[in-house]
């Protein structure tokens, strides 16, 4: 995931659905999410049908068609009844869903999906569209999770590993203000990356968690001067998962802010190993900012 975004400007909100209860529940958020914003709701389907063209028959394409207006229209009279007075547009798109995504996302969208398509396996796993949309994205993605988990924190939190991590950070802190809630920053600093097995090298734990700790508040010094009016947690702890530890801080947020890292892959865009966890795994919804070209190094 590699992105052109370059400030915490919210822009407007873009849904895709597919006729799946996870995808329903995700133009809900984003419904909410567009409206918190004062922005647009664009919700998209997309029928693949130039995909089709070749191997099925003109009625078949048509009822692909006339299903997908269906969705539409449904998806945006159950937005309308739950938020009068939002602006929404549908579209039908001919390409698949994720270029679908992406394009109708422009350079400042945020993307919106479920957390399981209509071919999941398990509630806890994320559809392959959703992994490529998420994967290749220019423009922030969210992840609907655990949505149904009780009532809301009003805390939005931001995972930060290093300085390159400020954008993301700036993100959240935007999505706390939109939600009149707090912002927690949260760094968990895994040892055994850093230091290795090598015994010998645990003498230098107390220096690397200075580092860390260093970084962490220069990004949490720079969004309190952004945000003045902000409550702003800065935190960091030691682990050997830092997706367990992260997983299990998403129990007491509404949103999980985090860069969407990516792993260098033959196949095309993947996501780092943690990210990855968190998708699947989170506790409430993910959002991932993609980070700029310039900022470089994998994430395990």
């Amino acid at each position: 995931m590699e992105g052109t975004t370059s400030s915490s400007e919210v822009g407007s909100v873009i849904v895709g659905v597919d006729g799946s209860e996870p995808a329903r529940q995700a133009a809900l958020w984003a419904a909410a999410e567009a409206a918190r914003r004062e922005r647009p709701l664009h919700i998209v389907y997309g029928a693949d049908t130039d995909g089709r063209a070749l191997y099925v028959s003109a009625e078949s394409i048509e009822r692909v068609r006339r299903a997908g207006r269906e969705l539409l229209d449904a998806t945006a009279t159950a937005v309308a009844e739950l938020l009068p007075g939002l602006k929404v547009s549908t579209e039908l798109s001919r390409s698949a869903p994720v270029p679908s995504l992406h394009r109708a996302a422009g350079l400042h969208g945020t993307i919106v999906v479920g957390n399981r398509g209509v071919g999941g396996f398990s509630s806890l796993m994320l559809g392959s569209v959703g992994l490529k949309v998420a994967a290749g994205a220019k423009t922030p993605v969210v992840i609907v999770r655990g949505t149904d988990n009780g009532a809301e924190t009003g805390v939005v939190l931001a995972a930060v590993r290093d300085e390159h991590d400020l954008e993301s950070a700036q993100y959240a802190a935007r999505e706390a203000e939109l939600r009149k809630g707090s912002l927690r920053l949260l760094h968990v600093w895994n040892i055994l990356q850093s230091v290795g097995n090598v015994v010998s090298l645990l003498d230098d734990v107390e220096e690397i968690a200075g580092e860390h700790v260093h970084h962490l508040n220069a990004v949490g010094d720079q969004i309190r001067a952004e945000y003045p009016d902000l409550t702003v947690h800065v935190d960091a702890e030691k682990s050997v998962s830092v997706a367990g530890v992260l997983v299990e801080a998403s129990r007491h947020a509404d949103l999980l802010v985090m860069g969407g890292r990516r792993s260098p892959s033959y196949l095309g865009p993947t996501l780092g190993r943690a990210t990855h966890s968190l998708i699947h795994h989170a506790h409430c919804p993910v959002q991932l900012i993609p980070r700029n070209n310039h900022e470089h190094g994998s994430e395990s």
